[in-house]
């Protein structure tokens, strides 16, 4: 089992890797690691990512298969699916890090503020189930930054905080992962990724 501190590190320095553009990590995605991850997997990290193409976790920290468990969603939204994809990663595998990985202009921040803004009968009910989960984080910004425009201001403040949401909902919304933060050494952290410069910057320590 590794430590959340140095899963963390690893993160980082993998990052590092990905933004210099030297790759660290050609044979954990060859054949010879494929058929070492047949029998089994223990990813070091959860990663609780958007479903935005532009932001594959595997890529954007460098590691190869069996490394991370990664669950994406559109918004990184915590709903009960992912909160039961986290508890089964952290208990089967003793995996001892759980990142909510954001990025900046996201899409679903984005169409959330476009909601509030101008409201639309058009989404699907499935759309407007992911735009309320996000609401709680947006509607507050949008009251202090003014609702007349949308500004980049606005929107890498709701990034943010929509991340910080997810990771009090991971952290307080389980008895399971309560239990394993107060005894077991799991570390539920945000950060956010840059489209922009491919730098994923961690709100938190561990």
């Amino acid at each position: 089992m590794i430590p959340a501190r140095e899963a963390l590190e690893r993160l980082q320095e993998g990052n590092r890797r990905f933004v210099s553009n030297v790759r660290g990590h050609d044979s954990l995605a060859s054949e010879a690691r494929r058929a070492e991850v047949v029998a089994g997997q223990q990813p070091f990290a959860i990663v609780l990512g958007c479903s935005d193409s532009r932001v594959p976790a595997e890529i954007v920290f460098d590691q190869g298969l069996g490394d991370l468990f990664v669950i994406r969603v559109a918004g990184n939204i915590v709903a009960p699916s992912q909160v039961g994809s986290v508890e089964f990663a952290a208990g089967l595998y003793g995996t001892r890090l759980v990142v909510v990985l954001g990025h900046s202009q996201c899409g679903a921040i984005l169409a959330t503020i476009e909601e509030l803004t101008r409201p639309s009968a058009n989404h699907s009910i499935n759309v407007r189930s992911i735009v309320d989960r996000i609401r709680p984080s947006v509607a507050p910004l949008l009251a202090r930054h003014g609702a007349a425009a949308v500004t980049d201001a606005l929107v890498r403040d709701a990034v943010r905080e929509n991340v910080r949401m997810s990771v009090a909902h991971l952290r307080h919304g389980s008895d399971v992962l309560e239990q394993l933060v107060d005894t077991n050494g799991l570390a539920i952290v945000g950060a956010e990724y840059s489209l922009e410069t491919g730098v994923v910057e961690f709100f938190d320590g561990v």
